[in-house]
């Protein structure tokens, strides 16, 4: 396979599906408006989304270890692709949200099947760029997501964002030719497991959206007989219990989830501040979120060399350690003036960018390769679930607050962040202390 030709189109592809949550971050102000829903209602379309992301990201990802990439490519991307045309005519709430949940269920092939090609396909030498080009393609959809879904919102109306996802459908033909044709193994699928882990993270995000407590207790109830199962099946199963027998890959998911907990948080709370504290306009308010976004893009070409040469853990520390600064600007001046919001989103985005390619390059080098299906596809179901309870427990955090000055309350919302980045960088320096001395250097 000529990385060189697949990852570029492969990170066009990543930068569709994923500008499909930015694209709706700055909608959701005019989706509460035009729907008179709460904060934490109208989460539910960034939530629903990423939460489905999360879960079809780790089926594709352990169905790569049966099935041809391509024959999952096509599935996927086609239901992205008619789910997106469909959702061009929907104009209620129930019908917007459905359409979410429907998409999610195609996009997760990009981001799973990408990092499982790659660790498959490309060796260590040059796998940190290949991996960093995923992420740039991230980093592009972060960047132009909020400038193209503004204005479409804006002049068009949110509808007409599902009208730019449907170019996945441009990508799928052009992959199919590219990758390798692979012929299926006979590795037996886990279907109860899979249904297993959908039920889990299903009535975790509800009981949590929900401040349940009977979906708790469910969710509880849920976890427990997946653990039973987990336990008593002597065949392979959909959630591979040997991964938790990692002490490294544990906290490397733990910091993975933190990690997308502070992104999809950020994301979720700067077009709300810019829109209630500075009574910016959608249009404005995804040009003041895109500049970070765009270097954070132009960046990642260095990124991935430098990483490539310097080895995963220092820019895994650099990251946690700019993202903590930024947070903790926001947490105490995100009220002041938009401008706030642009610089300390010129560092964020970069930062993040950086730490999620190296945390991932760092999984992928600690784990086998009959585990990189399996444990990469976890890795992401954990990091893209934190997102998605990120944005559900920022929006209630938001709605509680609702006797507070409208001020205070968003920086309660980012000080909890930064608490979470603290974690995150306190488990990262743990690792440090059992693997960074053990990294293999590149080169």
């Amino acid at each position: 396979m000529n990385d060189r030709t697949v990852m570029p189109v492969w990170m066009f592809g990543v930068f569709i599906v994923l500008m499909n949550t930015t694209m709706f971050n700055v909608s959701i102000p005019g989706i509460i408006e035009t729907f008179h829903i709460t904060a934490d209602m109208g989460s539910w379309i960034i939530s629903s989304y990423s939460i489905g992301y999360a879960l079809s990201t780790v089926i594709y990802s352990r169905l790569s270890d049966s099935l041809p990439l391509r024959r999952l490519l096509l599935v996927g991307l086609t239901i992205l692709g008619l789910s997106s045309a469909i959702g061009i005519f929907a104009h209620d709430f129930n019908t917007l949200l459905a359409v979410r949940i429907l998409q999610s269920a195609g996009a997760g092939t990009m981001s799973g099947l990408g990092i499982v090609m790659a660790s498959r396909y490309i060796p260590y030498e040059r796998r940190g760029r290949a991996i960093t080009m995923i992420s740039t393609g991230s980093a592009m959809a972060f960047g132009f997501g909020p400038i193209i879904g503004g204005a479409i919102t804006e002049y068009v109306g949110f509808n007409g964002l599902f009208a730019v996802t449907c170019l996945i459908l441009l990508v799928l033909p052009v992959l199919m030719r590219l990758l390798p044709k692979e012929e299926p193994r006979p590795i037996r699928f886990d279907a109860l497991g899979a249904i297993l882990t959908v039920v889990n993270a299903g009535t975790l995000l509800i009981a949590v959206m929900q401040r349940s407590l009977l979906w708790s207790i469910g969710s509880l109830l849920s976890f427990a007989v997946h653990a039973w199962y987990l336990r008593t099946v002597k065949n392979e199963t959909f959630i591979n219990p040997a991964l938790f027998a990692k002490r490294d890959y544990r906290k490397l998911t733990a910091v993975g989830f933190c990690v997308l907990v502070l992104n999809m948080g950020n994301l979720f709370l700067m077009p709300l501040a810019l829109a209630n504290l500075a009574g910016e306009s959608t249009m404005t308010i995804g040009l003041t979120i895109a500049p970070g976004a765009i270097l954070s893009a132009l960046s990642g070409r260095f990124v991935g060399r430098w990483i490539d040469r310097y080895g995963n853990i220092r820019f895994l520390l650099i990251g946690h350690v700019v993202l903590a600064s930024v947070l903790a600007i926001f947490s105490f001046a995100v009220e002041v003036s938009p401008l706030v919001v642009l610089c300390g989103y010129l560092f964020f985005s970069p930062s993040f960018s950086a730490t999620l390619s190296s945390l991932n390059n760092e999984t992928s080098r600690i784990l086998p390769k009959q585990m990189i299906g399996s444990g990469m596809g976890l890795m992401q179901l954990i990091q893209f679930f934190g997102g998605s309870i990120s944005v559900a427990v920022c929006g209630m955090i938001l709605t509680l607050q609702k006797n507070s000055p409208l001020g205070l309350a968003y920086e309660n919302v980012y000080r909890t962040l930064l608490a979470v980045c603290l974690l995150s960088l306190a488990v990262a320096l743990w690792y440090t202390r059992t693997a960074g001395r053990a990294e293999v250097q590149p080169g």
